[in-house]
């Protein structure tokens, strides 16, 4: 067949000039009739399925010609010359200097008196001296006390010590002498007396007593080696009716690696022996004397893993009562843990420790000067202190600590009121103005909260407070344990040389109880509830100088005498000026 092709281009452009003329608007193309001979019939033929593991022809999958690229590059000149740049210029603060010295002064009603001198030489360039002397006291005037109420706290600290590369070591020496005067009389005191004679036994108390204490210690810190710290002290306590204790106290601290584990190791010996020349009632013919000497080794190591953080170890403990031949062993756990559920956020934490806690008549003291000089003194059986909370942040600025524990102690000590008569040979601590320990097997569910807060270095904010329930095992009450206690304090700047602040505490009631023994047993002596206090202190200072700074402290500002222990209400509203000098030799 022979093909025409201008024939066939003829054709297409007809198709062509008609198909662009169909495509005109409005233009009728008229109608025509379609006759359908035969429906359409699709057959398997026409269709195809999709293998779930197709077949592949490889004819046209052949390898690809690899391809390599260059490029041609040339060096291009350029013209641009960049303007050298110049730092801007920035005013620097001057650096705050920090004076090795201070003296403190400062006075106010009741008769109070607060000083304070600190001095620290460096020697050279490795060795340093300083001392440190602090005063405080009261000539008294508590409202509706019958007895002397002044006090007097004086103390003075030596250091010595050494910096070098692969050595902390310090030497210290320092003594302490406190008075304080028994002048908690019982409310109800004289009531089997008449006015005379109660007068006449109340002029011939003399309430006064003496503490001294002196001390000696050293500290070592080591970079080098198994032994990474050491510590000892030697203490010898006394008071004026007689009484002595001494106390040596050692601690060495060891680490070394096991298997990349680091071991650490804390050794304790501590000794106590002392002796009460007198019993309260007076019936003893020779010394009361108490002796321990326990020996302790705590070992611990670290588990780090990812978000935990596991301090594991155990406390062994050996205890010999040198004067009863009661010698006993204990075991503490020593574990806690931390998780960070949302990385400095929020971290729980948890937790059993547990430890021989040596009580003595010097640490007795700091906590409540009234006691009469006839205690027992033995060691508390820290059983253990199970404990879990959440710690963190809310903001970076805003941090808190919620914790939950409970405490399992044998052997606690308690602060009690003494029983007493009324027979004018009474020694002076012995007609209800004194206090005694007494101990208890108790277990403590506590609650704690915290919240702390600094708001651009301006204001500082803090505030926490426990809730604790106490199961007591043969005393009447949990003397003088508090079930709540509230503290809050608030810093802030006022401006570059104004400060001020405000501290709030809140104590909750406490059980106490003092029997005269004179009276009938008809007479009502049972447990006595104190009541809750409330005190507010605040402060303000001004900066005059670098150097020389003037402050004004206010106390108990809502002036209620409230009794911290019972029949020994407090001074009322007080207030103090002085100023704080800083200085260099």
């Amino acid at each position: 067949m022979t093909i025409n092709f201008k024939n066939i281009i003829a054709i297409i452009l007809l198709i062509t000039f008609q198909f662009s003329f169909a495509q005109k608007k409005e233009e009728n193309i008229g109608t025509e009739v379609v006759n359908v001979v035969k429906p359409y019939s699709p057959t398997i033929s026409d269709a195809f399925k999709i293998k779930e593991t197709p077949e592949l022809d490889d004819e046209g999958n052949a390898q690809k010609e690899k391809i390599k690229y260059t490029i041609f590059s040339f060096p291009v000149a350029s013209t641009f010359a960049p303007s050298k740049g110049k730092a801007e210029g920035v005013e620097k603060e001057k650096k705050a200097h920090l004076y090795n010295n201070y003296a403190t002064f400062g006075g106010g009603n009741y008769g109070i008196f607060n000083g304070e001198l600190f001095v620290n030489q460096e020697l050279n360039n490795n060795d340093y001296v300083g001392g440190m002397f602090r005063h405080l006291s009261s000539q008294g005037g508590i409202k509706g006390v019958e007895l002397n109420d002044k006090f007097y706290d004086t103390s003075i600290d030596l250091t010595y010590g050494i910096r070098q590369n692969n050595l902390y070591w310090n030497l210290d020496l320092g003594y302490q002498n406190q008075i304080y005067n028994w002048y908690g009389l019982p409310a109800k005191f004289g009531g089997t007396l008449t006015p005379n004679d109660r007068e006449s036994i109340r002029r011939g108390i003399n309430p006064q007593q003496s503490y001294n204490n002196v001390y000696i210690g050293s500290k070592i810190e080591l970079f080098d080696g198994i032994l990474k710290e050491a510590s000892v002290k030697f203490n010898h306590f006394s008071d004026n009716y007689g009484s002595a204790e001494n106390r040596f106290f050692a601690k060495p601290s060891l680490e070394f690696d096991i298997n990349d584990v680091a071991i650490k190791t804390n050794i304790i010996v501590d000794y106590l022996g002392g002796s009460f020349d007198k019993n309260y009632w007076n019936t003893n013919t020779n010394p009361i004397k108490y002796g321990y000497t326990n020996i302790g080794i705590v070992p611990s190591f670290v588990l780090d893993e990812d978000d935990w953080t596991i301090h594991i170890g155990a406390g062994l403990f050996y205890s010999k009562d040198i004067e009863n031949s009661n010698n006993k062993f204990f075991v503490y756990p020593q574990i806690n843990a931390s998780y960070k559920v949302i990385g400095d956020l929020m971290i729980f934490y948890a937790g059993a420790e547990g430890e021989l806690k040596q009580n003595t008549y010097s640490d007795f003291v700091d906590v409540n000067p009234f006691l009469s000089p006839t205690l027992a003194i033995i060691p508390t059986d820290k059983k253990y202190d199970m404990f879990a909370g959440l710690k963190g942040k809310i903001v970076d600025n805003v941090s808190y600590n919620v914790r939950a524990s409970y405490l399992n102690e044998s052997n606690k000590a308690l602060f009690k009121s003494n029983d007493y008569t009324e027979n004018s040979n009474n020694e002076n601590y012995a007609f209800g103005n004194s206090m005694s320990v007494v101990y208890d097997d108790v277990k403590t569910l506590s609650f704690y909260g915290e919240l702390k807060a600094e708001i651009n270095d301006v204001v500082t904010f803090g505030v926490n407070g426990t809730f604790s329930s106490y199961t007591k095992g043969f005393e009447a009450e949990a003397w003088n344990l508090p079930a709540v206690k509230l503290n809050s304090t608030l810093d802030f700047n006022i401006t570059k040389q104004w400060y001020a602040g405000i501290n709030a505490f809140y104590v909750g009631e406490r059980k106490d109880q003092k029997i005269n023994k004179a009276l009938s047993t008809s007479i009502d002596q049972g447990p006595i509830t104190l009541a809750s206090y409330f005190d507010v202190n605040a402060h303000v200072g001004f900066n005059y100088s670098d150097r020389l700074t003037i402050f004004l402290r206010a106390n108990n500002i809502t002036n209620k005498s409230y009794q911290k222990w019972m029949d020994y209400p407090v001074q009322g509203f007080q207030i103090v000026l002085g100023a704080n000098y800083k200085f260099d030799f």
